[in-house]
């Protein structure tokens, strides 16, 4: 079985140059969205939703040219769990404060307006 590549021309330094024929899986050959993928799996660590989004990008380019990106793989995974681990966090901390409003609204509800000390806590109430 032979490999095919696209044909080489002549080049002045005698270097074989090669004519801009798409990706065809040759060794040694720049795979399409490399460089996204990994730009993407690394932002899928620092900002998740960017990185899932770079990455789906590349593994499109390089499905596209018929290569396989391992990076652009492992960043979509990565950043869907960070994604979802920034958004469940959102929610607990909206969840949370909600509850702390309501119980500093009781509080102030029984004490009435004003400035209250109960133990080492000070709470002013409107």
């Amino acid at each position: 079985m032979s490999e095919q590549y696209p044909p080489a021309s002549s080049h002045p330094g005698g270097a074989p140059q090669y004519s801009g024929a798409p990706y065809n899986g040759a060794p040694n050959g720049p795979v399409p969205g490399k460089v996204l993928g990994i730009v993407g799996f690394v932002l899928a660590f620092i900002a998740a939703p960017i990185g899932v989004v770079l990455s789906i990008v590349a593994m499109i380019q390089s499905r596209k040219a018929g290569a396989k990106n391992g990076f652009a793989l492992a960043g979509i995974i990565i950043g869907i769990i960070g994604t979802v681990i920034i958004v469940a966090s959102i929610i607990a901390a909206v969840a949370l404060a909600g509850a702390g409003i309501d119980a500093f609204n009781e509080v102030c509800a029984e004490l009435g307006s004003g400035t209250h000390t109960e133990g080492n806590v000070t709470y002013t109430c409107p």
